[in-house]
C-alpha cells in the first residue's frame, strides 16, 4: 500500500494478465489505506479530536455512556452456559474483568441459579503478565475428554490471532504445547498429539483473501516446519479449511476446498486417502448424525429419485453415498416453496438434531429424530404470535439435554435448560434495561419497487401520533445470506425507545430470512434489490405518518455500512441522519484490501469490465457529487479491522470533506470488525452513535 500522496494513479486491469483493462481511476486518498502509516495515523487523530469536541462533554452523551457501561458491567446479565464434558462453562466480562474471565462449574451448581465459579483463566491477568493487548477469541477443544483446549488470542480484537495449546484440567498453558503466530489460522484436533493446520507458513500459503491455502498435519514435539502437507487449493481460491466430528460412536476428519463464498468441494479424510463427497458445490454441509450427513441446499437438486428444492435440508448415509453418488436422500425439511420458511440453523446433539425455523420473521425450534429410516419431528418451543427469535444457546454433541433462549425486541432474553426427559424449564430472565410499557412492536410489509413485498418490524408507542415527527432510526444489511431476527434491545432501548424514539428493523433482500432465494435475489448485478428494499420501506414509513425525511436516520455496519453509504449517495433526500458502521464503500478496490477478495462471489469483481458496470452504479465512494446535498453522516471504524479495511471509512470521510461537504468521524484504535473490543468500547460506541441520532433528528 500506498503511504504517500504521490503516485496515486491506479491502473485498473493491471493486477491479473487475463483481465481486461478498461478505465483509469484518479484516487488521491490511496495514503490513507496505509493502516498504521503516520501520516494516516495523524488524519485519523485530528477527525477523532474533532467528534470528540463535539460529543464527550455534552450530558446525554455522558448519561447513555453511563447507563450503556453499567448495563454490560452489571452482575445481573444472562450467564450464558458453555457444555464440555462435566462442566459449565462461562466467559464473563464486568468492570473488574475488563478483558474477560473463563471459567467453569458444575451442571447441578449452574441450575441452582448460585454457582460457586472456579476460574480457568483471567484474561485480564495473562494480558498485564505477558505485557500484550490480547482479546479474547473463543478456543476449541478436544472432545470427548474436554481436557485440552487450542485459545484464541487476539491483539487488539483483529480476526488474527495466535492459538495456544492450553490445559483446562490443569488450568494451565501447555508447556512447549502446541503454537501458531498470529495469522487468520484454521486449525482441528486430529488427536491428543496431532493437529490439522491451516496457517501462514510463509511465502505463497496464503490465499489472495488473506487465508489458508495448505492444510498441513502437525505431530506434537515436532516443528511446524517439518508438518506434512495433506491439501492445498489455488491462490484465488477463498480459502482451505478442516474440521472434525467426534462422538462416542463414530469420528469423521473433513477439508474443504472454498473456492468462493458460496462454493467449496468437501473431502473425507480416510485411511485411502481424500474422498470428496459427490454434493454440489453450492451445497454447505451442515453436521455429521449417526453416519448421515446433513445439507442445506441452496439451489434445485435434481436426482433419480426427483428434484429437492433449494431450501431443502437432506440426509445421506455418508458411507453409501461416497460409494454410489445415487444413494438416494432423506428430507429432514420441505420449504415447499418457502411456504413453510426457512431454516436458520441445524445442530446435531446426542440422539436429537435440533433444528430452528423461520416463518415470517418468528421462529420455532424443532427436534428431529431417525426412526425405521424416516426423520420424525416434535416442537420444542413455538412461535410467538408477537414474533421473537428461540434459538439453541449451549448444545453438546455427546448429551442430549441443552439450553435455548428466546427473545424480542421488548421482552428481555430467557434461558431455557431442556433435560434428559426432554422438559423444559426456564433457568434466567435478563432483567428489564427500560421501561417497555406503553410500547409495541408492528410488523408492517412495504411494496418494493419490482412489487416484491419487504417485511420490517417497528417498535413504538402505542398512542404515537402519526404526524411524522418521531425521531426514527431504521437498521439494515441485506447480504451474506444474514437474517435480522428479533432481539431484545437492551443497550438501544435505553438510548433510544425509553427517549421516545422509534426504532425499525428491515428484513430486505440479501439477507436469509425466506431462505436461499432471498438472498440470491440480490446478489452481484442484483444488489440494487436491496437497496430499492431500503428505500421501500424508508417510504412506506414516511407514507404511514411513523416518521417524515427531517426525523429519520439509518444505521448499518460491515455490508450494512456499504448499505446505508449507498444510501446516502442514492437517496440523501430521505434521511437526516446516516450511520455508516465499519464499511465497505470504495467497490473498486475493496477485494484488493484484506480479506475483500473472498467476497468477489456476493458483490462481483470490479476488475472485470461486464462487473465493474454494475458495481459503480451503486459504489458510495464514486458517486459522491459536489453538487448534492447530503445529510451529515456518522462514519465510524476500526484501525485493528483486519476484515473490512478502515480505509474505506477514512477515504469516504476525506472525499466528502474535500467536496464540502460536513462529515462526522471516529476510528477506534482497537477493536477489530466489531468495532469494539470490551465493554468501555461498546459504551462508547453506543453514546456516540445515540447523541448524534438525538442531535440530528430532533
Amino acid at each position: 500500500m500506498l503511504s504517500s500522496r504521490q503516485n496515486c494513479t491506479l491502473q485498473k486491469g493491471e493486477y491479473s494478465t487475463h483481465r481486461q483493462p478498461f478505465q483509469v481511476l484518479e484516487d488521491p486518498y490511496l495514503w490513507l489505506e496505509n493502516v498504521d502509516g503516520a501520516e494516516a495515523m495523524a488524519w485519523v487523530e485530528s477527525q477523532n479530536a474533532l467528534t470528540k469536541k463535539r460529543y464527550e462533554e455534552t450530558q446525554l452523551f455522558q448519561d447513555i455512556y453511563d447507563q450503556s457501561l453499567a448495563t454490560l458491567n452489571s452482575n445481573d446479565k444472562l450467564i450464558y452456559p458453555s457444555l464440555l464434558g462435566e462442566y459449565v462453562y462461562n466467559f464473563w466480562r464486568d468492570e473488574e474483568n475488563e478483558r474477560g474471565l473463563l471459567r467453569r462449574t458444575d451442571l447441578p451448581g449452574y441450575l441452582s441459579g448460585a454457582p460457586e465459579w472456579e476460574t480457568v483463566l483471567s484474561i485480564d491477568e495473562l494480558a498485564k503478565t505477558e505485557d500484550e493487548n490480547w482479546v479474547y477469541k473463543g478456543h476449541q477443544v478436544l472432545s470427548p475428554d474436554y481436557r485440552k483446549t487450542l485459545l484464541s488470542l487476539s491483539r487488539g480484537g483483529s480476526d488474527a490471532s495466535v492459538v495456544r495449546e492450553f490445559d483446562l484440567a490443569g488450568k494451565s498453558f501447555v508447556e512447549n504445547g502446541f503454537t501458531l503466530l498470529e495469522a487468520k489460522s484454521d486449525v482441528a484436533w486430529r488427536d491428543e498429539n496431532a493437529l490439522y493446520v491451516g496457517t501462514d507458513f510463509g511465502p505463497g500459503s496464503m490465499t489472495e483473501s488473506g487465508y489458508p491455502r495448505v492444510i498441513k498435519l502437525w505431530l506434537r514435539d515436532t516443528p511446524l516446519a517439518d508438518a506434512t502437507t495433506l491439501f492445498e487449493v489455488e491462490p484465488r481460491d477463498l480459502a482451505t479449511g478442516v474440521w472434525a466430528v467426534r462422538r462416542e460412536d463414530e469420528s469423521y476428519d473433513f477439508i474443504t476446498r472454498a473456492i468462493d463464498f458460496w462454493n467449496d468441494e468437501k473431502f473425507l479424510i480416510s485411511p485411502e486417502g481424500l474422498k470428496r463427497l459427490p454434493l454440489p458445490n453450492d451445497t454447505p454441509v451442515e453436521g455429521i448424525f449417526k453416519g448421515q450427513v446433513l445439507v442445506s441446499l441452496r439451489s434445485d437438486w435434481t436426482r433419480e429419485e426427483g428434484t429437492y428444492e433449494k431450501g431443502s435440508i437432506l440426509s445421506l448415509d455418508l458411507a453409501h453415498f461416497l460409494e454410489d453418488p445415487k444413494a438416494p436422500a432423506r428430507v429432514l425439511f420441505d420449504p415447499e416453496k418457502g411456504k413453510a420458511g426457512n431454516v436458520e440453523s441445524v445442530i446435531a446433539i446426542r440422539d436429537r438434531i435440533l433444528m430452528t425455523v423461520t416463518k415470517d420473521v418468528k421462529t420455532s425450534l424443532l427436534a428431529l429424530k431417525l426412526e425405521d429410516g424416516n426423520w420424525v419431528s416434535d416442537q420444542v418451543f413455538e412461535q410467538q404470535e408477537s414474533g421473537g427469535t428461540t434459538a439453541p444457546a449451549a448444545v453438546s454433541r455427546s448429551r442430549d439435554d441443552f439450553f435455548l433462549t428466546h427473545e424480542d425486541f421488548l421482552t428481555p432474553t430467557a434461558l431455557y435448560y431442556s433435560d434428559h426427559e426432554r422438559a423444559i424449564t426456564p433457568t434466567q430472565t435478563l432483567p428489564r434495561r427500560f421501561d417497555a410499557e406503553g410500547l409495541e412492536t408492528v410488523q408492517f410489509w412495504a411494496e418494493s419497487k419490482d412489487k416484491t413485498l419487504v417485511p420490517y418490524y417497528v417498535i413504538k408507542s402505542k398512542t404515537l401520533d402519526l404526524d411524522g415527527k418521531a425521531p426514527t432510526l431504521l437498521y439494515g444489511y441485506g447480504g451474506f445470506e444474514v437474517s435480522l431476527l428479533p432481539s431484545y434491545l437492551s443497550l438501544a432501548g435505553p438510548a433510544w425507545l425509553a427517549r421516545g424514539g422509534v426504532y425499525v428493523s428491515a428484513n430486505i433482500r440479501g439477507g436469509g430470512e425466506f431462505g436461499p432465494g432471498w438472498h440470491q435475489a440480490a446478489l452481484r448485478e442484483n444488489r440494487h434489490k436491496a437497496f430499492e428494499d431500503f428505500e421501500a420501506v424508508a417510504e412506506d414509513l414516511i407514507r404511514r405518518g411513523i416518521t417524515s425525511p427531517r426525523h429519520l436516520g439509518i444505521h448499518g455496519r460491515s455490508n450494512g455500512g456499504l448499505l446505508t453509504g449507498a444510501m446516502l449517495t442514492r437517496r440523501p433526500e430521505l434521511f437526516r441522519a446516516v450511520l455508516i458502521g465499519v464499511p465497505l464503500l470504495d467497490m473498486a478496490r475493496y477485494n484488493k484490501l484484506l480479506a475483500g477478495a473472498s467476497w468477489m462471489a456476493e458483490y462481483g469483481d470490479p476488475d472485470l469490465a461486464e462487473d465493474w458496470a454494475f458495481i459503480q452504479t451503486y459504489s458510495p465512494y464514486h458517486n459522491l457529487d459536489p453538487s448534492k446535498t447530503y445529510p451529515v453522516p456518522l462514519i465510524f471504524t476500526s484501525t485493528k479491522d483486519d476484515r473490512v479495511h478502515p480505509g474505506h471509512a477514512r477515504k469516504m470521510a476525506a472525499r466528502l470533506q474535500e467536496m464540502g461537504h460536513e462529515v462526522i468521524y471516529y476510528e477506534n484504535i482497537e477493536g477489530g470488525h466489531a468495532g469494539a473490543s470490551n465493554n468501555p468500547q461498546t459504551a462508547y460506541f453506543t453514546a456516540l452513535n445515540y447523541a448524534y441520532l438525538w442531535d440530528r433528528l430532533t
